[in-house]
This record gives structure tokens, C-alpha cells and sequence, in this order.
């Protein structure tokens, strides 16, 4: 995945099109984000450079509901993508 402004702008499209809004600001977040669920809002460390703002966002999508049939074909490959990447992660632990 590259890591550029249009793959930052397809990762948030998955979001607002499961409704949920984003918002750049500022605060301590040990992760980078910070999730308020009942309002569907994720907040992003701003001062995270494009890179991390991907890699925060490709953490956060596997662990929040997320309306696929709301996705276009385009979000759902990505949406896809994504979700494959966490199960093979060699983070997994082994068997």
C-alpha cells in the first residue's frame, strides 16, 4: 500500500461512508486516534504525518463497525484489503 495523500483519502472514505465523521486535532492520544463510538466521530492526532495518519487508520478500520454494503466497490476491495492484512499480520500469534 502507498503510503500518499489519495490512499489517506480512500481509507477515510470507508469511514464517512459507514457514517462516521473525522476530525484532525490536537490532544495526548497513546495510539493516535481516539474514538468517541456513540457519536461516530474518530479523532486523529493532527500533528501525525501521512504515513502515520494511514497506518493509524488501517489499525483503527479492522476494530469498528463498519457498513459494508453502505461501501462503494472501491472502499469494499480496500475494506477487504485491509481486513486481510490483520488476519495474516505477523503480529498474530503463532499456533
Amino acid at each position: 500500500m502507498k503510503f500518499n495523500q489519495q490512499t489517506l483519502q480512500k481509507l477515510e472514505a470507508i469511514l464517512s461512508q459507514s457514517d462516521y465523521i473525522i476530525r484532525y486535532e490536537r490532544g495526548n492520544f497513546q495510539s493516535g486516534w481516539c474514538l468517541l463510538e456513540a457519536k461516530r466521530v474518530v479523532v486523529l492526532n493532527k500533528f501525525l504525518d501521512i504515513e502515520g495518519r494511514i497506518n493509524t487508520l488501517i489499525d483503527l478500520i479492522p476494530q469498528i463497525t463498519i457498513h459494508y454494503d453502505k461501501l462503494t466497490i472501491d472502499s469494499q476491495r480496500l475494506y477487504d484489503e485491509i481486513n486481510k492484512e490483520v488476519i495474516i499480520s505477523p503480529d498474530s500469534p503463532s499456533v
